[in-house]
Parts: structure tokens; sequence; C-alpha cells
């Protein structure tokens, strides 16, 4: 029988409820057990697919294709195994079906409310995961901070879930803030005990506190809290600081939150967990042997998250090297032709970042002219593969207002495309290219080397494609078609013959990075930039 963790979280936002539950899956992961994580977004949404990047971070796309939020990547990266359009929900999605069974008569004409209806459909979401039988645990973050309007649905759904499967059967692990006065020189509950109160008053004790803090808890602080939520001194938990997300694992086996978790659950605790090859990768991250420094050139760098998977990768592909990535944020509208030297000619290697719309283009193909004639390390993601192209058709095979016709509709050579089947497609939201497709790699490649196997799937989100009218033309001048759709035929990567490392995937290589597998593409790209650094130091 499938068991059931939920997560919520108190006090304040960004907390780390996706970092804990991830930091949890993996522990019992390592124990045997099979889990998945899944995430309630509280907000009416259909999806963060239209969700500027500015407001919500990135928009992380699942193998099957779903536009999800960007904690499904830290889920991924953490267990290695992928997530699918059922592991995120948001209230928009609940609406939109309630509301849909009520025009097609299913509710027989009752009158339709919050609840029961709502929080029927948000159980029965619940469940989905926990029925394909694939699973023995499911973790669900919750959205959202408690006391939220929007989130109370979530909160009455998941306080009847718990009545409906028993008190073994599914737990409530509540997060909170100790914040640390330094005017009083002490650790302040009274957060807790607050928020606590407001989880009692929705009718939903807590089985376990996660408590995060600057400063360690002391056992007489946690005994208060114990005392004042109705929990167990041992289901207190500790959550300090850490210097990288990947430290929370091992922080969380030290004050055994698995075994707590286990025990609730009345599950056997089977092995302890195996965290050896986590253990080796932290410890390549943190006693690098050399260090680069990689410039990333987007629209949205004044917010990092906006770039989270890939941020995430250059760590993985890091450590593969034993190599620190300090990475810049460099904006691509203050990038002209005339500062590109200025600004880029420090840096051991450019990616040039995916986006939509026209601002900060030009900025990227500058950058993109400059990596070109100064055999740069370069890796260009979607847009950043796109603008490669561009570039190249303008500066070296002389294709005057070359561009995509997502920029300039009446461009008279539109290198980049949009894809025949999206031409009618008005509404927004989900109608791109998404999710996984495969690609054949042409032997003898930088793509080739880096994969070190012909067919690969990589994820997609774009709706603009390489126009393979110009394919040839391309090629003969020593931009090659190194990656295609085999069912398409469609260009998926490009690279330059006579260039160190210059890489472009239509793709989204980011997605696929996780702690156990870096991708070959970053790894490499990492290793070129290492290259590049030693040369210059020559």
């Amino acid at each position: 029988m499938t068991k059931y963790i939920f997560v919520t979280g108190g006090v304040t936002s960004s907390l780390g409820k996706g970092i804990i539950s991830a930091s949890l899956a993996k522990l019992l992961q390592a124990r045997g057990y099979s889990v998945t994580i899944q995430k309630f977004d509280p907000y009416i949404n259909i999806d963060p697919g239209t969700l500027n990047p500015y407001e919500h971070g990135e928009c992380y796309v699942t193998e099957d294709g779903a536009e999800t939020d960007l904690d499904l990547g830290h889920y991924e990266r953490f267990l290695n195994v992928p997530t699918s359009q059922a592991n995120n929900v948001t209230t928009g999605r609940i609406y939109q079906n309630v509301i849909n069974k009520e025009r097609q008569g299913e509710y027989l004409g009752k009158t339709v409310q919050v609840v029961p209806h709502i929080t029927d459909e948000i159980k029965r979401n619940m469940r989905l995961l926990g029925e394909t039988g694939q699973y023995d645990i499911i973790i669900t973050e919750l959205g959202g901070t408690v006391g939220d309007i929007e989130s109370l649905p979530f909160i009455e759904a998941v306080r009847q879930f718990k009545w409906e499967e028993g008190a073994h059967n599914a737990i409530v692990i509540h997060l909170t803030l100790i914040p640390y006065l330094a005017a009083a020189g002490e650790l302040k509950t009274k957060p807790t005990q607050h928020s606590v109160k407001t989880l009692l008053e929705y009718g939903i004790q807590p089985d376990i506190l996660v408590c995060r803090s600057e400063r360690s808890i002391s056992l007489d602080i946690r005994k208060k809290i114990a005392l004042f939520c109705n929990v167990n001194v041992n289901a207190v938990i500790e959550s300090l600081d850490a210097s990288t997300i990947y430290d929370v694992p091992l922080l969380m086996m030290k004050e055994q939150l698995d075994k707590t978790v286990l025990s609730k659950l009345k599950l056997p605790q089977k092995n302890e967990p195996d965290m050896e090859k986590w253990k080796e990768f932290l410890g390549r991250l943190k006693n690098p042997t050399s260090e680069v420094k990689i410039g990333l050139v987007g629209k949205y760098v004044e917010l990092p998250d906006a770039y989270k998977s890939i941020i995430e990768s250059f760590i993985h592909a890091g450590s593969r090297n034993e190599c620190k990535v300090k990475v810049e944020y460099i904006h691509s509208e203050g990038i002209y032709p005339d500062n590109a030297k200025e600004k880029l000619s420090h840096l051991d290697g450019i990616l040039v970042a995916p986006g939509f719309g026209s601002r900060g283009i030009e900025g990227k193909i500058d950058t993109i002219k400059y990596v070109r004639e100064n055999n740069v390390p370069f890796f260009g993601i979607c847009l950043g593969m796109q603008c490669a192209v561009i570039e190249f058709g303008r500066n070296v095979l002389g294709l005057q207002g070359a561009n995509t016709t997502e920029i300039d509709e009446e461009s008279v050579h539109p290198v980049i495309n949009m894809m025949e089947d999206q031409k009618s497609i008005t509404a927004k939201g989900g109608t791109m290219r998404l999710g996984s497709y495969p690609c054949d790699l042409k032997k003898g490649t930088k793509a080739f080397a880096a994969y070190g196997k012909q067919h690969i799937t990589e994820r997609h989100r774009h709706r603009y494609e390489f126009n393979s009218a110009y394919l040839s033309q391309y090629e003969e001048a020593g931009m090659i078609a190194s990656g295609i759709n085999p069912e398409s035929s469609l260009v998926e990567i490009v690279e330059l013959k006579n260039h160190p490392f210059f890489v472009g995937g239509q793709f989204h290589p980011e997605l696929k990075s996780t702690v156990a597998n870096p991708h070959p593409l970053f790894v490499k790209f990492v290793a070129a930039a290492m290259e590049f650094a030693k040369k210059k130091t020559k």
C-alpha cells in the first residue's frame, strides 16, 4: 500500500520545502524505497508555461511535455528519476477539471462547491501517482504558506485525506522558521508556535516539524517546541543554512529525518541509506583542482532562478571535472559590437541562454560573433543556438538581414522559421514542441564525442526551428548539423568544424542533468573552458 507524506510551509515563503522534500526522498530512495514527489501550487494559472520568469523563475519541462514548477527540477536532480504531468498540479487545473465536469453534467444538477467538489478533485490528483503501483512512498509538497487564502482548499484536502487513509498511511511535515533576534541574542520559537496553531485551526496536527534556522537549535528549544506544538522531541528537526543544497540530504540524515518518517509510517528501516556516490560528488564539488569563469548571457539575469537548471548543470559538470565553475551573469541588452571584447575577453567560456521575444537578441548575436572569431568555447541553448545560426548567416554566409521569423516576420533570409503545424495556433501555453524527442548524432562530431552514442533523446520547449532550406549553404561554409530528428529531419544540434568547442542545441539539455548523470554537453563544455583557461595562462 502506498504511503503519503505532505510537506507544508509556515511563517514565510522560500524556506526550501522543495529541497527538504527532495532530500527526504533521496534518503528514502537510498534505503531502497521507490519514491516520487509531486507539487501542488495554489496559483490559478493552468501551469507555469505562460508565467514571466521574473514572476516564477524557470519553467521546468518534463519528459512527457508538461510545463511545470522549477521544484520538479530539484526532484529529478536529486532522485535521477523523471517526473511527469501528474507531478505538478495547480489550482487552475483543479478548477478547470471541476468546471469541465460541471458543464458535462457529471454533478447531476448539484450545487458545485469548494467542499466537497474542489477538495475531492484535489484528493483525486493526490492519489493518481499512488494508484500506478510504481511507488512505495509519495511526497506531496504544498506551495504557498499556511494561512494564505489560496492554500485553504489544499489544506482542507490534506485534512480529509489524512483522515481517510489512517494515521500511519499519511503524515504531515511542517517546515517553519526559528528566527535569530540579534538584539535579544536568542532564537525565537513564537513564529513556529503560531504557524502550527494555524494548522491546528484547520484540523491538521503536524507529525514532524522541520525548523529552518541560522543558528543551531538547542535541546531546550526543541523541548519547548515539542511541548507547545504537540510533537515528539525527536520529531523536531533542525535545518541549518547550508553552503550548497546538495549538503541538505546529509544534514537531514544526521538529524534522522528519514528514520523518524519511517517509524511514523510504520515502515521497516531496511538498511542504512547508501549515500556513498552522493558523498563522492560532494567531495569533488568542494575540493576542485581548477577554476573557470563562464559567462551566462541572457535577458533575465537579474533573477538567477530564471536559469536554475543551467546553474545546477554547471555544478554537476564542474564536480565531474573537479573544477569550480564561476558563473558570471551578463545582460544581453548591454552587449554591442564595440564593447564585446571588454565585456567578454576575461571569460573562459560563454553560454548564450534560452528565452522568448526580441529583447536582448542583438546582444546575443554580437556575443556569438566575438566567441566565434576568438575561438572562445561556446554553448548555445534553444534561442542561443538560433542566434548562432543567425550570426553565422549574416557574418559568414553574407545573408544580409538573416533573422528568425519570431523577431522579423518579413525577413528576406528566415534562417530560423516557425514549424508549419504551429502557424495556425493562436492560443498561448502548451502549444510548442514540448517534451522529449529523439535525435540522431553524426559520427565524428563534437556532439557524438560528448554523448558517446548515436541515438539520444532531449527535451524541447520552442516554436521556431532551423530552416532546412539553408542547410547545404551552412554545411559548405563549416557549420554542420551534427544532430537531426529522425522523424521530422529537423536540425537539433549545430556545431562549427574549425573551432575548439562551438555547439548549439535546439533542445534544453539542462533539464536532464542530475547529480548521478551530469549532462554530457555541459561536461564537455566545462572541459573545453578548462583547456581554454590553461592556454590563456601559458
